[in-house]
């Protein structure tokens, strides 16, 4: 997997040159002159630990909660000073860990971000199924939610229990959303597990809709190194199968992709942190995308807070881009939209997008990856397919290292990829 991610990105960047990331904590941040700017804040704590689960958390308290919220709203504010005027941002997003178990504070967050930052096209919160009730989704509505994300990963027993997974109750979830309503209501499910096939698949996405969702997104399970789970990751040739069933099944029942994984039922709604042109992250483990950088904050929660009180950002690693390294990070997560658009990539890089990669772009006609017209390249069936299974050794060969050390190590010195 390695030798693969190694070469593209070599061949890519065209240079021998790894990522190489340092330990640059007390950089200041520049990003007031940037366009497009999203914002990003990681909420830790889960009632119970998922073993599939990658992402940086640990078990709620109340107590434990409380006191990383005071210390995220203190990160906010050192940031945000830094601003000579208020700056308008695309979106705010909510991670974890699971957002929901720090409702009762969300609406102070969103509040301190408010002071420096203009939302422009809404706030997003990820929810567990325990979290879809009236009172919590009302008091999201309340401090401005517009958008919500539910980790279903599937309604049916049998997956439910592979993946460590409580029973979900459909009905009650449609009551509740019923009553509270959101601009996007998006559900998340995975696929290629074990055993699971089209129709498996097909009863989901049909009970999401039938729920209240506007929005699907369908991740595929990926097997990380440090997680506990004992699930077996589905076949290639399996997983493609059923990757295409399920997309030509959403487009003919109308739904509009709005991604590799994420389907929509009605125009112009979506759910996504990943696929911004920039973002700002809050909190334990959150990244920041810039224009010449990437910054990951220490997955540490005790070390976050001590960074924190010190007056010093919480920052473990940073990797300050190439040019090409940056067009190929960019390239990357367009591309993770099914689309990329000729006058977007040269808006953003002063460059024609033909004259840094028109080879690779030919190449790729070529194999039918993808097909061209006008101003925008947009994937095929094949070429989605063909993404997801890179994409997949991109996280094992990269995400997978990174995140590994810094589970162990609050603030690594230099770490490569």
């Amino acid at each position: 997997m390695s030798v693969i991610t190694s070469l593209t990105r070599m061949w890519l960047t065209r240079s021998f040159q790894p990522f190489t990331f340092t330990n640059q904590y007390n950089q200041p941040l520049v990003f007031e002159n940037l366009q497009n700017l999203g914002l990003y804040v990681h909420i830790p704590f889960c009632k119970s630990i998922c073993s599939f689960c990658p992402y940086c958390k640990e078990l709620y308290s109340q107590e434990k909660c409380d006191s990383y919220v005071d210390h995220l709203l203190r990160e906010i504010h050192m940031v945000g000073s830094t601003l000579s005027k208020k700056k308008t941002v695309t979106s705010l997003y909510f991670g974890g860990g699971t957002p929901a178990l720090a409702a009762h504070r969300l609406g102070e967050i969103i509040s301190a971000l408010k002071e420096y930052f203009i939302i422009t096209e809404g706030i997003g919160v990820e929810l567990h199924p325990d979290n879809v009730q009236i009172p919590v989704l009302q008091t999201l509505r309340d401090a401005g939610v517009t958008k919500i994300s539910i980790g279903i990963q599937s309604f049916q027993a049998k997956f439910q229990k592979v993946l460590g997974r409580n029973p979900v109750t459909p009905e009650l979830i449609k009551k509740a959303l019923a009553a509270v309503p959101f601009e996007t209501i998006s559900m998340d499910f995975i696929f290629a597990l074990p055993g699971q096939t089209f129709e498996d698949l097909k009863a989901d996405i049909d009970l999401a809709f039938h729920c209240g969702a506007n929005h699907i997104a369908i991740y595929p399970f990926i097997d990380f190194s440090f997680t506990d789970n004992k699930v077996r990751p589905m076949k290639k040739k399996e997983k493609r199968r059923l990757l295409d069933d399920i997309t030509l099944y959403c487009e003919n029942k109308g739904y509009s992709r709005e991604s590799i994984w994420t389907f929509a039922s009605k125009p112009d709604v979506g759910y996504s942190s990943m696929t911004r042109d920039n973002f700002l992250g809050f909190g334990c483990s959150a990244t920041s995308l810039l224009m010449d950088q990437f910054k990951i904050n220490t997955f540490s929660v005790e070390e976050y807070e001590k960074r924190i009180s010190e007056g010093f950002l919480p920052t473990a690693l940073t990797i300050r881009f190439t040019l090409r390294q940056r067009m190929i990070y960019y390239l990357f997560w367009t591309a993770y939209s099914t689309k990329v658009r000729k006058s977007d990539f040269e808006s953003f890089f002063g460059v024609p997008l033909k004259k840094m990669y028109g080879m690779e772009l030919g190449i790729a006609k070529a194999l039918g990856f993808i097909t061209e017209k006008d101003d925008v390249y947009t994937m095929t069936l094949k070429g989605a397919f063909y993404y997801h299974y890179y994409e997949n050794f991109y996280t094992l060969s990269y995400i997978d290292k990174m995140w590994s050390v810094m589970r162990k190590e609050a603030f690594p010195e230099r770490l490569e990829l």
